[in-house]
């Protein structure tokens, strides 16, 4: 019988959790149609929540976190996958409150399962992981309604992992991107990054108790949501597009219908969790084609189980930039 490690999360008071590095046999993981040998995930904010207890992610511990994974197919009841097969698996409940990516074994429905798509490997797909499919779904929308010679895109939360990469992919492409951060020493890293300009959350929030402001942006990826969403969202050209994916400053939306009803804003939501498979599909292989970031190790990372930990820690003091990622 095959054994292996796992990242394990249990519950050891009424709010108190401890995590520990525990040997699993195959006969623990969860019924599945695929098993895979897991090479690589990486730490997403929800994980740290899910790993710590917070309410919200995981109902039910012990629990192994981690909502992203690639790794080789063991075994496959499907017909879709077969041994020897580098897949992806992110998002669904992966991680959530099925056994998570912090293992070196997974096992879980077909219909998660994403083969590798070409451009892409192990690693980088998990450099990228559930942040960078995230940051590419929100191009993905932004770019069906806005070209780069309508103006100026605004990335929020452009230091974190969502943030990072939408930055990257965004100059890729050829968009001219604005960044606003609190994080006065992180100005060169977003430059480097692919940020035209950096402007500072004072300057930005400036105002933003006014119905309407300045039209200064074609097109918003917001990672953080509360009063950055509002304000960006009154501060965007007439028939711009918003996409919102997170609300890490607030799920409250303070705004007013002026920005629909005077300037055709539209406004999009990314529910990474349950995008369709198909159009997930397509993403991925948009990301191995000419989407994949060309600074995706100075953005990542690479940590072993033992390190998850400190990182864990370090995400919720907003001391993460870019992506960490976990070495099976």
């Amino acid at each position: 019988m095959t054994s292996f490690k796992a990242f394990v999360s249990e519950k050891v008071g009424e709010k108190e959790f401890s995590t520990s590095i525990q040997t699993k046999q195959i006969s623990d993981l969860p019924e599945g149609e695929v098993l895979v040998k897991v090479a690589y995930s990486s730490l997403n904010y929800k994980d740290a929540l899910s790993a710590l207890g917070k309410p919200g992610v995981t109902k039910n511990y012990p629990h192994t976190p981690g909502i992203d994974a690639s790794g080789t197919v063991v075994s496959s009841k499907s017909s879709d996958f077969k041994e020897g097969d580098e897949v992806i698996v992110t998002s669904y409940d992966l991680g959530m409150n099925t056994w998570g990516g912090f293992s070196e074994y997974i096992q879980v429905p077909a219909a998660w399962v994403i083969p590798m798509p070409a451009g892409l490997d192990l690693k980088s797909s998990m450099m990228m992981g559930t942040a960078g499919l995230t940051a590419a779904m929100s191009v993905y929308k932004l770019i069906d309604k806005v070209s780069p010679n309508d103006g100026n895109v605004l990335v929020t939360g452009a230091t974190g992992g969502v943030g990072s990469i939408a930055v990257s992919i965004l100059n890729k492409l050829g968009y001219a991107v604005v960044t606003v951060t609190g994080k006065a020493d992180k100005v060169d890293y977003l430059k480097g990054i692919g940020a035209a300009e950096v402007i500072s959350r004072e300057a930005f929030l400036e105002g933003s108790e006014r119905p309407l402001l300045k039209p200064q942006f074609a097109g918003v990826i917001d990672t953080v949501g509360g009063n950055f969403l509002a304000t960006a969202i009154k501060a965007t050209n007439p028939l711009g597009v918003v996409t919102c994916c997170g609300n890490a400053a607030s799920f409250d939306l303070p705004l007013n219908v002026f920005p629909f009803i005077l300037r055709g804003v539209s406004l999009i939501g990314i529910d990474s969790q349950n995008f369709p498979r198909e159009e997930r599909i397509k993403v991925w292989e948009n990301v191995g084609k000419d989407w994949l970031p060309n600074n995706l190790d100075e953005i990542s990372e690479e940590v072993s189980l033992e390190g998850l930990n400190d990182k864990i820690n370090a995400i919720f003091k907003g001391q993460v930039s870019g992506r960490v990622l976990v070495k099976l």
